[in-house]
């Protein structure tokens, strides 16, 4: 059974399972589901807790399997944890997975609880995984996008029995706070969690929220070519001045726009032959967040548009590696803005 992590807490409501697995890459929101099924655990009489943390190829999976299948001497029942970095079991590692699922249905007693960064589609098709999801519970733990980072926030608040004002000011202070911890959630739990030891429950004013939040964003040259392909304006300058500040690779930078700017060429050559938008988008390898973003992009560009736009992205290849070329500035971040600017402008929502 697969379920979202906002619908664990219900779930362990209606009764422990003898298996759990969480899967993605948030690690604040994956501790946090992990510590709600600890907690349960330990109501259940699972007192005693081993953790496994499979490293490397030979990593000993006889280990585990004997903990699964022993009882605690001083416990009725105990969690075994069984943490998996890569995301690869191997084949080993496969076989005893799915021997453990298969026997934590069998038995009414450890809980196994599984911990797995994001897996991807071809993964989660794997056999051991699909063992996992039939015989227990696997918990999806997606990231909070830039977008619902604001509610977010206003959740988390609420928690602790705070609020921003309603209506307008309000919605201004979340942005405010969102665009200071944006791709950062342990960041954004920490500052929350500040304004609680700072201020009394009730509403918090701007000025208070500006005064205590710190700016901790956390940007990624691929969450700005994100913010590009979106038409997001501002937050592509603040991005950029992020990045810069934070003393990111330039040419990382670069490499992130232009790639995105080459596969719009692409899909849209294959649209002007004849290809229809999703199947080219398929064929150039483009699905996810990417996917909606050029779906929107696509129809509102020509190809001689995106030429020129690879023939920009060409010529900021050079200054960045040190080359002058007319009409652009010789500073490779203020070339970079140019380009981001341009691109992220004409994608710009009406």
């Amino acid at each position: 059974m697969q379920v979202v992590a906002a619908q664990l807490p219900a779930q362990l409501q209606r009764g422990l399972k003898n298996l759990y697995t969480l899967h993605g890459d948030e690690p604040l929101l994956i501790q946090e589901a992990a510590d709600a099924i600890r907690a349960e655990a330990r109501t259940q009489g699972c007192t005693e807790r081993t953790v496994h943390t499979v490293a490397g190829a030979h990593f000993d999976w006889s280990e585990v399997l004997a903990s699964a299948g022993s009882m605690s001497l001083f416990a009725d029942r105990q969690l075994i944890e069984i943490r998996i970095p890569t995301g690869k079991p191997g084949k080993e590692g496969s076989q005893a997975l799915q021997q453990l699922a298969q026997s934590a249905q069998e038995q009414d007693g450890n809980v196994t609880l599984v911990i797995l960064p994001r897996l991807d589609a071809m993964t989660a098709k794997g056999a051991w995984f699909a063992a996992l999801e039939h015989f227990g519970v696997t918990v999806r733990v997606e990231p909070v996008e830039r977008k619902q980072l604001p509610q977010w926030i206003a959740q988390r608040l609420q928690l602790q029995g705070q609020r921003v004002a309603a209506g307008e000011d309000g919605q201004r202070t979340l942005q405010f706070f969102a665009d200071r911890v944006e791709g950062n959630l342990l960041a954004a739990h920490q500052e929350i969690q500040k304004l609680g030891l700072l201020y009394p429950p009730g509403e918090l004013s701007f000025e208070q929220v500006e005064a205590a939040v710190l700016n901790v964003a956390r940007y990624t040259a691929f969450k700005l070519a994100e913010a590009v392909l979106g038409g997001q304006v501002l937050r592509v300058q603040r991005m950029l001045e992020g990045l810069q500040a934070e003393g990111e690779a330039a040419v990382l930078v670069h490499w992130a726009l232009a790639e995105d700017i080459r596969t719009l060429h692409r899909v849209r050559t294959a649209m002007d032959a004849g290809r229809p938008l999703p199947m080219a988008l398929r064929e150039n390898r483009v699905w996810g967040v990417k996917e909606k973003l050029m779906e929107r992009a696509l129809p509102l560009l020509s190809m001689g548009q995106i030429s020129r736009w690879l023939d920009d992205a060409h010529v900021v290849d050079g200054i960045v590696k040190g080359l002058k070329a007319p009409g652009w500035p010789a500073d490779p971040w203020q070339a970079l803005h140019q380009l981001a600017i341009k691109v992220s402008g004409a994608l710009k929502l009406p």
